[in-house]
């Protein structure tokens, strides 16, 4: 018989990571196939907090690709490719990234916007919006009013969201994700941790995710 009990999916992922959406993408896609049979529990997501680049500046002077060079110390050539690569996976996921609007920017006030609006229970919606501004339409998401306008778009309170972030609200959430992440041993997004017992890191495939959704309905034994 099978258990009624919510499967629980932490994702620590950051908005800045193309291969973040990919995956939130991808796993939505599987968490939707595996809702539609019969008896099968429902899967509760959280998103959780990690800083691919906590130096880089709210409003960095350059694209993507002066992004890449100064943080990888890679040539323009091999920035481009990266760049390349990853809008390539995501027309694969049926993302379009468009990297020649793109705008770099430090990424911890949309954090904590996501916890804000999770208190609201407006996480996922709000988590989905930052990553199309982030990659589809340019914006930016450094500027505390540019955030609060994204807020406003999934229902949230404007004027509340830009108080919060003003006033520095949920840096110990923001803190304590990134806690976590180093205590698993995390170094890099997206990385998934199903009900405690399974992870998978990167942007899988659907088929990835449902593999694992299906294992936990399977075995109810615990981890080790």
């Amino acid at each position: 018989m099978l258990n009624d009990s919510p499967i629980d999916v932490q994702v620590w992922s950051d908005i800045a990571c193309p291969w973040c959406y990919i995956g939130k993408r991808n796993l939505d896609q599987a968490r939707a196939a595996f809702a539609e049979e019969p008896g099968n529990p429902p899967v509760n997501v959280a998103f959780r907090s990690f800083e691919l680049s906590p130096e880089t500046p709210a409003d960095f002077p350059g694209d993507t690709v002066d992004y890449l060079v100064g943080r990888k110390g890679i040539s323009p050539e091999q920035a481009q490719a990266m760049v390349d690569r990853a809008a390539a996976a995501g027309r694969q996921a049926g993302l379009d990234y468009d990297y020649g609007i793109l705008k770099p920017t430090n990424t911890a006030a949309a954090h904590r916007l996501t916890h804000h609006a999770k208190a609201r229970g407006l996480q996922m919606e709000m988590v989905e919006r930052l990553f199309r501004a982030h990659f589809t339409e340019g914006r930016h998401l450094g500027d505390a009013e540019e955030l609060a306008d994204l807020a406003a778009d999934v229902g949230l309170d404007r004027a509340d969201a830009l108080r919060s972030l003003i006033d520095g609200e949920h840096v110990a959430d923001f803190e304590e994700d990134k806690a976590v992440a180093a205590g698993y041993g995390i170094q890099g997004v997206p990385f998934f941790v199903f009900d405690g017992k399974y992870a998978v890191s990167g942007g899988q495939p659907p088929e990835a995710f449902r593999q694992v959704l299906d294992h936990l309905v399977a075995d109810s034994s615990p981890s080790t």
